[in-house]
């Protein structure tokens, strides 16, 4: 069975959901990196249990994660707020140099460029 780091993404995001016991199952599976055997072991059940265990607790975060979208959307915010960074780095940069710094239109063309990512974070269809 092969790991996946999408299923590890989504037990932060939804691990609370599943029961104590599964969701301690997955985090030594998926966090902790131990074997089937080990986890089985550690709780008293066969490694085909321990299967079970992670296949209806993968199941139970990818259906979550299809419904509501949340680790999705977090993401995708993610990477807008790291472009929002980058253009103001570059936009300090730039008026921090020996040119004198950016002229009017450098820097309408940086605010332009915030509030497109802003108004892009703000789009719900974009984001789900």
């Amino acid at each position: 069975m092969a790991k996946n780091l999408e299923i590890s993404y989504l037990l932060d995001f939804y691990g609370e959901v599943l029961t104590q016991k599964q969701r301690e199952v997955m985090e030594q599976y998926y966090n902790d990196d131990l074997s089937l055997s080990e986890i089985g072991e550690n709780f008293g059940i066969t490694r085909q249990g321990v299967r079970d265990a992670i296949k209806h607790g993968e199941a139970t975060l990818l259906e979550l994660e299809e419904k509501v979208g949340f680790a999705a959307r977090y993401r995708k915010m993610q990477a807008r707020l790291a472009e929002m960074e980058q253009v103001l780095r570059k936009a300090k940069f730039a008026n921090s140099s020996s040119y004198g710094g950016l002229s009017v239109t450098e820097v309408n063309r940086v605010l332009t460029q915030l509030l497109e990512a802003v108004a892009a974070m703000s789009d719900a269809d974009d984001l789900a």
